[in-house]
């Protein structure tokens, strides 16, 4: 693995490529986070609200983002972290989370991060600022 100074503008992080959505990841994160809405958790409540199934908390799959930068926390923090939801993410779904070093000023790293899904559709995008010690 490679610290984050010495990568170079284009280059990214290692993907990570997460498990297969579960509904006990779903219930696990609703109790979690305090978000009961029940479309994250009971089918015939998605369905009621015309989804063809259950979908992942938009939160549940931002907070996994912050998953690639876990290895480099000796290092710096993230300092400002921005997305915004592309699609949702249903259960079985298999989400890869990517990172692409845009700009380096002084000790911030900004990211270009995002989040596919097995078809390789964006269901998040957005930008990361790591802060270098």
């Amino acid at each position: 693995m490679r610290n984050l100074v010495q990568l170079h503008v284009g280059e990214s992080v290692e993907e990570i490529q997460l498990e297969p959505v579960s509904r006990i990841d779903l219930i696990k994160y609703a109790g979690a986070s305090g978000d009961f809405n029940p479309i994250h958790t009971i089918d015939e409540e998605a369905k009621k609200a015309g989804l063809p199934g259950i979908i992942a908390h938009g939160m549940w799959t931002m907070g996994n983002l912050a998953k690639l930068f876990t290895p480099y926390f000796e290092d710096g923090f993230v300092q400002d972290y921005s997305i915004r939801f592309k699609g949702m993410v249903f259960l079985n779904d298999v989400i890869t989370l990517k990172a692409t070093l845009k700009e380096v000023k002084e000790e911030k790293h900004r990211f270009q991060v995002q989040a596919v899904n097995q078809n390789g559709n964006e269901v998040l995008k957005g930008e990361v600022v790591f802060h270098i010690y």
